[in-house]
C-alpha cells in the first residue's frame, strides 16, 4: 500500500500522523540516533578543549565540520547506524562505530578512539533523551499550549461581564460570570506552566557506574566531576550527581507529572465546555460538509472536546507509568528504563493531538447569551443566599431557616415570589430596597 499511515499500529503515527509529524524531529528512531551522535560529537569536542594531551594537536577549526555530522544527519545515515547495530546488537556502540567511520572519511581516524572515551551507553542515552524532551517541549509543546491558553485568556476577557448560573453538584447555585469561569482555567494553566519553567532537565554523565572510574584511572589529574558538570550544562541540561549507571529520573518524573497536571486541567475544561454545549450555553460553528451522526442528520456533536479528553487521558496514563517506573531500578541498573524511555514521545504526541482538538473546538464556540439569561431567569431561588446574608447582618431572627422554608416548597420560585416575600419582612424600607435590587443577573460577586 502507498499510504503507510494506514498500516500504523498506533493512531499516533497513523490516523494522527499529520498532527504528530513535528515530533519526529525529537522522538523517532532517527531523532534518537541524531541526538546520540550530537552528544558523542560534543563530548569529543569538549575533550579537545580541556585539552587531553593526546588531543592537544587536534585542529579546533574542524569542530564545525564535526558538528555537521549530526546537523546534516539524514534518515539514510541513521539507516547505516541501524545496519551496524545488526552486527553489534548494541545501539549506542553502533553510533560510535558510525562516527569513527566519519572520522576515517575526514582523515582524522587517529583520534577516533576518543569517541565515546571512558563512557557507558547511558552517558549518551541519559543526555540524548532529556535533551530531545527539552527541545520538543520548548519548540513544539509549549507554543501549542500557549496558543490554547491565549484563546482561553481572550475568552475570559471577552465574557468577563456575562452573568451565568453556577452549578454545584449539578444544581443551580449562586451566579457567577462566564469570563470568570474561563479565568479559573487560565490561572490554573499559567501556574502549572510557571512550575514547569522551574524544573531542570536532568542528565547522567559519569561512566560505567557513575563514578568516572575510567576517566580517573586514565587522567587522574583532571577534575572530571567539574568537567561533567560543564559538559552537561553546555547542552542545556543539569547533571545529576552522584548516580548509579543510570540517571535516577526523579526530576524527569517531575516534568512528566507537571505536564500530566496540565493535561488534567484541560480534561476538566473539556468536560465543562462539553456540558455547557449540552446546556446550549454555546452553539458550534457548522461545517456543512461534516457529518455529526451517521443516523441523525441534525446533530452537531462536541467531538473536539471528546477527542481532547480521550487523548489527554491516554497521555496521562503513559505519563503516570513513566513517572512511577523510571525512578525504580534494581541495584546499579537494569534495562527496564531503556525500554520505557523509548515511549517518551507517545504521551507528548497524544497531548499535542488533544491540544489541536481543543484549539479547533474553542474556535468553533458561539456564545448563546439568550440561553444563559433564560437559565438565570428560571432560577430566582439562587438569590436566597444574598437575602439571608443581609438579614443576618440586620440581626433578623432565623434568616437561613426563613429562606429555606421559602425556597424548598417544591413550587417554582420567580421574580414575583421573591418580591412578595420581601414585602413580608419586618425590616426598614432602605433594607427592602437593597433586597429588591438583587437579581440572578446582578448577584455575581467579584
Amino acid at each position: 500500500m502507498d499510504n503507510h499511515a494506514l498500516l500504523a499500529v498506533s493512531p499516533v503515527d497513523g490516523r494522527y500522523a499529520r498532527q504528530t509529524e513535528p515530533l519526529r524531529e525529537y522522538f523517532s528512531e532517527y531523532a534518537l540516533i541524531r541526538y546520540r551522535v550530537r552528544v558523542e560529537i560534543e563530548y569529543f569536542i569538549a575533550l579537545c578543549e580541556i585539552p587531553l594531551p593526546q588531543l592537544a594537536d587536534f585542529d579546533h577549526g574542524k569542530f564545525e565540520m564535526l558538528r555537521d555530522i549530526y546537523r546534516n544527519l539524514t534518515p539514510d545515515d541513521a539507516a547505516k547506524v541501524k545496519d551496524i547495530e545488526k552486527v553489534t546488537n548494541h545501539d549506542v556502540k553502533a553510533v560510535e562505530y558510525f562516527i569513527k567511520e566519519k572520522f576515517k572519511e575526514a582523515g582524522i581516524a587517529q583520534w577516533g578512539e576518543f569517541v565515546h572515551f571512558g563512557l557507558t551507553s547511558q552517558d549518551i542515552n541519559n543526555t540524548s533523551v532529556p535533551l530531545s524532551l527539552k527541545e520538543a517541549i520548548e519548540n513544539a509543546y509549549l507554543p501549542l499550549l500557549n496558543e490554547v491558553l491565549g484563546t482561553i485568556r481572550s475568552m475570559a476577557e471577552q465574557w468577563k461581564d456575562i452573568p451565568m448560573l453556577a452549578k454545584t453538584h449539578g444544581q443551580p447555585a449562586s451566579p457567577t460570570r462566564l469570563g470568570k469561569e474561563f479565568k479559573v482555567f487560565q490561572v490554573r494553566i499559567e501556574e502549572q506552566i510557571r512550575q514547569l519553567s522551574l524544573l531542570s532537565y536532568p542528565a547522567k554523565f559519569g561512566g560505567a557506574t557513575g563514578n568516572m572510574n575510567a576517566h580517573k584511572v586514565a587522567y587522574s589529574g583532571i577534575d572530571w566531576i567539574a568537567f561533567g558538570d560543564r559538559f552537561v550544562s553546555s547542552l542545556g541540561l543539569r547533571r545529576s550527581f552522584p548516580t548509579t549507571q543510570i540517571e535516577h529520573y526523579d526530576n524527569l518524573a517531575a516534568i512528566f507529572d507537571n505536564i500530566r497536571r496540565i493535561n488534567t486541567i484541560l480534561i476538566d475544561l473539556s468536560r465543562d465546555i462539553w456540558t455547557y454545549i449540552s446546556m446550549e450555553y454555546f452553539h458550534q460553528k457548522v461545517n456543512r460538509n461534516e457529518v455529526g451522526s451517521s443516523a441523525m442528520p441534525h446533530k452537531v456533536n462536541p467531538i473536539d472536546f471528546e477527542n481532547a479528553e480521550g487523548n489527554l487521558g491516554m497521555a496521562d496514563a503513559v505519563f503516570t507509568h513513566l513517572s512511577m517506573k523510571l525512578p525504580v531500578s534494581r541495584l546499579q541498573r537494569d534495562l527496564t528504563d531503556s525500554t520505557v524511555l523509548r515511549n517518551v514521545g507517545v504521551p507528548i504526541a497524544h497531548t499535542m493531538i488533544a491540544l489541536n482538538s481543543l484549539k479547533k473546538g474553542l474556535g468553533k464556540l458561539i456564545l448563546n447569551e439568550p440561553a444563559i439569561k433564560a437559565d438565570l431567569e428560571r432560577n430566582w431561588a439562587v438569590v436566597a443566599e444574598a437575602i439571608q446574608t443581609i438579614l443576618r447582618r440586620e440581626n433578623y431572627p432565623n434568616p437561613y431557616e426563613t429562606l429555606k422554608a421559602l425556597t424548598r416548597t417544591g413550587e417554582a420560585i420567580n421574580h414575583q415570589t421573591i418580591a412578595d416575600f420581601i414585602e413580608t419582612l419586618n425590616v426598614s424600607e432602605s433594607v427592602k430596597d437593597e433586597l429588591r435590587a438583587i437579581s440572578p443577573m446582578t448577584y455575581t460577586g467579584f
